[in-house]
């Protein structure tokens, strides 16, 4: 074919008109580079549109760079976003080899990057203009690779089952395109591995990587580059570039340019789908989206159904793609619970006698719409059926169904009932939020704690101070067991009412946790056994005798409970020191025998300083409690001399060793002066007080001082440490922290993430210790606590 033959002219013209129209679209997004970059003058210079294009004339000229050039640094100076870094990068690439060559070369490299910025521009503006992927993979090709020496480009969708779609190509024949339209999932191939590393794959020659991928005829020893394309941490699929020839080590500047150009084809991912194929499940349409919308506008529950298939491609199940914030799960579930769950999953007696599942399918094969009333729900909780009656309404919208069902007027009923059994078994319900303090209660509950029902409810926290002395143990396990170990708990106990009246209850409760273990709410019952409670006393006092050993087993529980308080009363009466608060807590050891050796005392002396201290007496029983006994009588005997603790606790271990048959115990002595907020202590053996001042909480720096009894004659070593206003200081017994699997040191540190912050009650933070305390030994524990006011 020659130039002068009608077949050559023609082919010459055709390529010629070609080269023009893609002159005039360069020229076409030059001049809109151009025009944004005389709107962002306009507005920063607040002149008139023929004013910013001399403006814009003038400091290209003075820059010896092209108006183009000169527009797009201006864009780049506005926009600093990711095309900006990469144009600085390779102006400072150039920059410091211009710097490092005699000949000079400034003009170059920042001609260089004036280029690399124009490509890239233009490359952007043409992604926005483009109608679909593949003309962006047009525009990514003729504007910004084929200068890079690149031949090819193919952008690959990434379906969220792992499978690759090529949503756009350029560079590639039809033929080849077609072919390599879907990948499936665990194939891999060159985008596969630039999708599965963050910074891409740089491949020097496809054929020496054996991998297959799109082009590998026309382009067999081609260098490849595979780099995901993200926005916001989300990776929406890959960009991959083809060059015809193997590829060397390329400079940071150009790295940084394809980067750029992933995440410019990120953007045009995001809202890419694809045509559904066989063997892939079908992406969340646009319909789909506008259903969610619709659902929350409903007032009735309901549930955005899209279709699950098999590895076959058949319809499997349905994917509960979103619930509606009217949502009333008849099993009680939460909405995080259900959504993203399949249907046969979340309700798998769906498929049984109500055939909801069943007229689902059938709706979304159809597109008929289902409507029916009274139809049963059931739920397996912990597998027992819970049933519910709704109306249910069904139809589908494109590729997703809306399934809707109203149990309105059946919970009602069913709340109904419920308060008639509330009322006839006495019993009243009730929710705590622990995170939010809310507390909901029912209006039997008032009515058995004999409070109006516009009063505020009570906290379980404070559940002791409404009950009976002697059940403040039971209720602290109870606690202890709910709260700490989160379980399920119960407890009887006696509930004082207001107006004098004692009822017997029996309380029960259960922790609620959620997806991340933590504790949430606890939700739980009281029930009224008053007259259980008498009955079955009137029953025991008819009876003509209990059995001999049962009376003995009764008769040595109740003197061994009497000579405990005889020792150690459960309450003390509170001292009247002005700025201070004290409290003191004793928790007897969870065994049959309940006499230990741990004490405390808690006395304001003649002289006005206020004696704080607690001890433990080695062994338990009835010696330990007779040796705890002296210890503690002969401590405030002593107490009254006027002697500083160092000088009590010598004295104390004299009598120890000499006076109750070679005993030993560990001791804490302070005493506090209220007119000067100090207090001097010092230690026997035992563990040191801990201060609470503010969000930190620690222990007061250790004294030396052995333990009581060792030895005929020893020192005790003082301090004295200066407390401040709202400063808590405590002081316990090992009974508290001491654990068989951990060091003391450990138990220690939790002790003191416990104790911070200070809660508004010094009784309360005592209460809290002891619900929360870690131990699992056994002991008995004493607790004094002083909060300066």
């Amino acid at each position: 074919m020659t130039p002068l033959s009608p077949v050559g002219r023609l082919a010459a013209t055709v390529d010629r008109l070609s080269r023009e129209v893609r002159a005039a679209q360069a020229e076409a997004e030059g001049r809109a580079l151009v025009e944004l970059a005389k709107g962002i003058l306009v507005a920063r210079l607040g002149c008139g549109p023929a004013q910013a294009a001399r403006q814009l004339a003038e400091l290209a000229e003075q820059s010896r760079v092209t108006p183009l050039e000169f527009a797009v640094d201006v864009i780049n100076q506005a926009a600093r976003d990711r095309v900006s870094e990469v144009t600085d990068a390779f102006l400072a690439a150039t920059t410091a080899v211009r710097s490092a060559d005699a000949g000079g070369g400034a003009d170059a490299g920042e001609a260089g990057a004036g280029s690399a910025a124009v490509r890239l521009r233009a490359a952007e503006s043409g992604a926005l203009a483009a109608d679909d992927t593949q003309a962006v993979a047009d525009a990514l090709l003729e504007q910004a690779l084929r200068p890079l020496g690149a031949a090819a480009v193919a952008i690959w969708a990434a379906g969220y089952d792992g499978s690759l779609t090529l949503a756009g190509s350029a560079g590639f024949s039809a033929a080849e395109a077609t072919r390599w339209h879907y990948v499936p999932p665990d194939v891999t191939t060159v985008a596969r591995c630039g999708l599965t590393e963050r910074a891409g794959q740089w491949f020097t020659s496809l054929g020496e990587t054996g991998l297959p991928s799109v082009g590998r005829h026309q382009y067999p020893d081609g260098g490849r580059v595979a780099v995901p394309a993200g926005t916001g941490g989300r990776i929406h699929g890959v960009l991959e570039i083809v060059w015809p020839v193997p590829l060397a080590p390329q400079p940071p500047q150009v790295v940084r340019q394809v980067e750029a150009l992933a995440e410019l084809c990120a953007h045009t991912l995001e809202s890419y789908v694809p045509p559904h194929g066989a063997g892939q499940e079908p992406r969340i349409m646009p319909d789909a989206v506008e259903l969610m919308d619709l659902a929350d506008g409903l007032y009735d529950p309901a549930l955005v159904l899209v279709p699950h298939l098999d590895a076959a491609g058949h319809l499997a199940d349905f994917r509960i793609q979103h619930v509606n914030k009217s949502f009333l799960d008849p099993a009680g579930r939460p909405r995080a619970v259900v959504g993203g769950a399949l249907l046969l999953e979340a309700y798998p007696m769906a498929a049984g006698d109500s055939e909801l599942f069943q007229n689902v399918e059938r709706v979304y094969a159809t597109g008929e719409p289902f409507r029916a009333r009274r139809i049963n729900l059931t739920a397996l909780v912990d597998q027992v059926p819970l049933s519910a009656v709704a109306d249910i309404s069904i139809s589908r919208h494109g590729n997703a169904v809306l399934l809707i069902w109203r149990i309105e007027d059946e919970t009602a009923r069913l709340a109904s009932l419920l308060q008639h059994a509330q009322r006839l078994g006495r019993i009243g319900g009730f929710e705590e939020n622990l995170l939010t303090g809310e507390i909901t209660w029912n209006g039997q509950l008032f009515d058995l704690y004999g409070r109006p029902q516009t009063s505020t409810p009570v906290p379980l926290e404070e559940l002791t101070s409404h009950a009976h002395p002697d059940d403040a143990v039971t209720i602290g396990r109870f606690l202890r067991t709910l709260l700490h170990h989160r379980r399920p708990a119960s407890a009887a106990f006696r509930l004082q009412r207001p107006d004098g009246v004692t009822r017997h209850v029996r309380l029960v409760a259960e922790p609620v946790l959620d997806t991340d273990d933590r504790l949430l709410v606890v939700r739980g019952a009281y029930q009224d056994i008053s007259a259980q409670h008498w009955t079955e006393v009137a029953l025991a006092a008819t009876r003509d005798q209990l059995a001999h050993t049962e009376q003995q087993a009764i008769e040595r529980a109740r003197l061994t409970l009497q000579l405990q308080h005889a020792i150690m009363p459960p309450a003390q009466a509170p001292l009247r020191v002005p700025d201070l608060q004290v409290a003191v807590r004793y928790r007897p050891a969870e065994t049959e025998q309940l006499v230990g050796g741990d004490w405390y005392d808690a006395v304001r002396l003649p002289n006005g300083l206020v004696l704080l201290c607690v001890g433990d007496v080695s062994g338990h029983g009835i010696e330990a409690a007779t040796s705890m006994v002296v210890l503690r009588n002969a401590l405030r005997g002593l107490a009254v001399t006027g002697a500083g603790p160092g000088q009590l606790l010598s004295w104390l271990n004299i009598v120890a060793h000499h006076l109750t048959g070679g005993v030993t115990a560990t001791a804490v002595c302070g005493l506090y002066d209220p007119a000067r907020r100090t207090l001097r202590w010092a230690r026997a053996g035992h563990l040191p007080p801990v201060l609470v001042r503010g969000a930190q909480a620690g222990p007061l720096p250790l004294v030396r001082g052995m333990l009581l009894g060792a030895v005929a004659e020893a020192s005790y070593e003082e301090d004295e440490v200066q407390l401040a206003a709202e400063d808590t200081l405590l002081m316990y017994t090992d009974g508290l922290i001491e654990r068989r699997d951990r060091s003391v040191e450990e138990s220690l540190a939790q002790l003191l993430s416990t104790v911070r912050p200070a809660p508004d009650s010094l009784d309360q933070h005592l209460d809290r210790l002891l619900t929360y305390s870690r131990s699992d030994t056994d002991d008995d524990t004493c607790l004094v606590g002083i909060r300066v006011g």
